[in-house]
């Protein structure tokens, strides 16, 4: 038997735990940087970057689906985490390479920009499914009501190297001198950081994996398909994931029909007329995602072999749609939220100017605080029979950051457009986020792991992951709509020129000044939402408290017949 430590949990949880950790701190440090690299030294406008940052992070939750289906079918978890580690550590250096020549050579580094990108999209898609599904193989079946605070435990880990990330980076990459004046220069070093980091998570894993990540009689999980036994899966269950050709076809066809419909929603047109960044991503990265998402439901679903199994699959799949809205909100931090930090926010704290890409640090520093914590409660409340069924859960976490948003728009209401917001209120945001993301996240790989039947348990996290991808691509097109912040009136006053009477339609700028604020990258209309104009920050704020406060009613109304939906799993 594999040994154990005192928790009662396999050391292989360590293993991933720590491995995840580094990956988590490349992760999150290059997303602490990316969207102002791209403002300050690639000089792309504020709401391409968002959109930008939105399809990246969407792709990046986008390809788990690939790397989750080529793990199930010919290369297995351990085969996939390796490969997926190495594409990341060499996308990151591509990165720092593209922060080091960018002021000699301003395309070729916007070129190199995009090839890291892709590189790390497709090393976070092998990487990301697989490190959680061998967590949820760690169990057998009579302990896999362990795994909401085996993942919580995991979570940790993940956010630990979210914390460590968000601040060694900043601290390298993201400098200003005393006048304030960022050195646009420095950005590189956070990058070769956030490389370094993958490094050390690959070699970490490859030394590990055979000693402590194995099942309980001591054999290695996560190997290659052809090898597996009918000891790695349920009494019954079929071993291999069957999908007709009429399904495939029929999936392929839902997709390409969806696609030109979520095309047409958010562009406008079903044609590929516009050679604009921003409408480029959300013409054809977004519409993929969507269309992606719903056909593979419906080809998942043909290969389930009964009613017991459909409708656990159904559960993923609608919890997995209410997800979405909360991390389109929680992933503001690396646009909305940084460009705020940035541009109005006291961040002096304890005598100390805090770097704006630093402020996200505080999601990481709860979640490490809190994350035992909220493993306990779950242990605890399950021995009283008291546990919430997972969906509630969610359906907490969905309300506790509609909470956060509720709280910091009162708190930017009165702020004009020179006034400061108090880096407290942004603090106590990531908190109860933090408390929020607890609830939901680690619940959710959880309950992924409980229901998924074996035979694709990695494809059906890829899937799963669809939701966080939608979700970030819905926080891309969000993020875009954050109205003018103090610097951009600051900016417009030093040409002469009142950027509320222009935003307000007051004042028509001439050719001349429509050239000065391209250049200054300056607004000259408010951004709408669904068809409303967003006129200020307190707005802003409340799209994500109806958008999440009608998501979690929604699923908690839900949860009892979740529950039954479930068959037994808690």
């Amino acid at each position: 038997m594999s040994e154990t430590v005192k928790t009662g949990h396999p050391k292989g949880l360590w293993v991933l735990f720590g491995t995840e950790m580094w990956e988590r701190f490349n992760f999150y440090g290059m997303r602490a940087l990316l969207t102002l690299f791209m403002v300050n030294s690639l000089l792309i406008k504020e709401a391409d970057a968002a959109i930008i940052y939105g399809g990246f992070l969407a792709l990046c939750y986008l390809t788990p689906l690939l790397g989750g289906f080529i793990s199930d079918k010919y290369l297995g978890n351990r085969n996939c985490i390796l490969v997926g580690g190495t594409l990341m550590a060499i996308g990151q250096f591509l990165l720092f390479l593209s922060a080091s020549t960018f002021s000699t050579n301003l395309g070729g580094a916007k070129t190199i920009m995009w090839i890291a990108l892709f590189i790390i999209i497709f090393g976070n898609g092998f990487f990301k499914p697989n490190i959680s599904s061998m967590v949820g193989s760690l169990y057998p079946k009579q302990e896999k009501s362990k795994l909401d605070s085996a993942f919580t435990i995991f979570y940790m880990g993940i956010n630990m190297g979210a914390f460590l990330g968000q601040f060694i980076c900043p601290y390298l990459g993201d400098v200003k001198d005393d006048a304030g004046v960022r050195d646009i220069f420095a950005f590189k070093w956070g990058f070769l950081a956030a490389s370094i980091a993958m490094i050390i998570g690959t070699i970490t894993f490859f030394i590990l994996k055979n000693k402590y990540v194995v099942n309980p009689e001591g054999r290695p999980i996560g190997g290659l398909p052809k090898h597996n036994t009918s000891d790695d899966f349920e009494e019954g269950e079929t071993q291999t994931a069957k999908f007709t050709g009429k399904s495939i076809g029929i999936a392929i066809g839902l997709f390409v029909a969806l696609f030109f419909v979520f095309r047409y929603v958010l562009v406008g047109e079903f044609g590929f007329t516009s050679v604009e960044m921003g409408q480029l991503i959300k013409g054809i990265i977004y519409p993929f995602i969507y269309s992606a998402g719903i056909s593979l439901a419906f080809l998942i679903m043909s290969s389930a072999e009964n009613k017991v199994e459909r409708q656990r699959i159904w559960v993923i799949y609608i919890v997995s749609f209410f997800i979405i809205f909360f991390w389109a909100a929680f992933e503001q931090a690396g646009s909305s939220l940084t460009f705020i930090a940035d541009n109005q926010t006291d961040r002096h704290i304890f005598g100390w100017d805090m770097p704006p890409s630093m402020v996200q640090i505080f999601n990481g520093l709860f979640v490490v605080a809190l994350a035992l914590p909220f493993s306990l409660l779950w242990d605890k409340l399950r021995a009283k029979g008291q546990e919430p069924v997972s969906p509630l859960k969610q359906a907490i976490g969905l309300a506790l950051i509609a909470l956060s948003y509720f709280i910091i728009a009162h708190n930017v209401k009165d702020l004009g457009n020179s006034g400061l917001l108090a880096i407290k209120w942004l603090m106590l945001l990531y908190l109860i986020q933090t408390m929020g993301e607890l609830c939901l996240s680690p619940i959710g790989l959880s309950l992924v792991g409980k229901l998924a039947p074996k035979r694709f348990a990695s494809l059906l996290y890829g899937v799963f992951f669809i939701s966080n991808a939608a979700g970030y691509a819905l926080a891309g097109s969000l993020g875009a709509i954050i109205p003018a912040t103090g610097d951009k009136f600051q900016k417009a006053e030093k040409l002469g020129i009142n950027l509320q009477e222009v935003l307000d339609k007051k004042v028509t700028l001439t050719p001349e000044q429509v050239a000065l604020f391209e250049k200054e990258q300056l607004p000259m209309a408010n951004t709408t939402f669904a068809g409303f104009e967003i006129h200020n920050l307190y707005e802003f704020f409340m799209v994500f408290v109806i958008l999440c406060g009608v998501a979690a009613i929604i699923l908690a109304l839900l949860s009892p017949r979740l529950k039954k939906m479930m068959n037994g799993v808690q």
